[in-house]
């Protein structure tokens, strides 16, 4: 089964890069280049476990994934439910470690199983090219989002509502 994989390191604690993680909206449009539209499903109103969601990329393809782990500030864990044809299964998780005061090294893979069967080895080949790509550039994003003043004030500002 293929995986990718990005990391980069963040001048922010665990707490405050993950909640930009899981960030929604147009905050998270500000750094997030792989969506276009997300929202939550089932009239659930922020992640956890079990949530679903519905997330349509930048070109248009649409997924439904779910929550197969939620653990804030270290980890965060999804599923592909429904999405484009071509992916059997589809997953990936987000983790988040101190990586020294005040920095956090974040850490995302996507793993992946193509369909049909006797087209896997070459839809996977070209798979790891284009989500390998996709990934560095969504992480590059969050390293950005990080560093993001108004997305900094909106998490700040989620935070102070809890």
């Amino acid at each position: 089964m293929p995986i990718v994989q990005a990391e980069t390191t963040v001048p922010l604690p665990p707490e405050k890069a993950f909640a930009i993680s899981q960030t929604t909206g147009a905050t998270r449009l500000r750094w997030d280049p792989f969506v276009r539209r997300q929202k939550f499903l089932d009239d659930a109103t922020a992640p956890a476990k079990g949530v679903r969601t519905l997330t349509v990329h930048r070109s248009g393809i649409r997924m439904v994934s779910e929550y197969v782990a939620f653990s804030p500030p270290t980890n965060a864990g999804m599923r592909m439910v429904s999405g484009p044809w071509f992916f059997e299964m589809m997953a990936g998780g987000w983790r988040f470690t101190s990586a020294g005061e005040g920095y956090t090294r974040a850490v995302w893979k996507y793993n992946f199983r193509c369909r049909p069967r006797w087209l896997a080895p070459v839809a996977e080949w070209i798979g790891v090219r284009i989500l390998g790509r996709e990934i560095k550039q969504r992480i590059a994003g969050f390293a950005s989002g990080c560093a993001d003043q108004v997305v900094l004030d909106a998490i700040t500002a989620q935070e102070s509502d809890q």
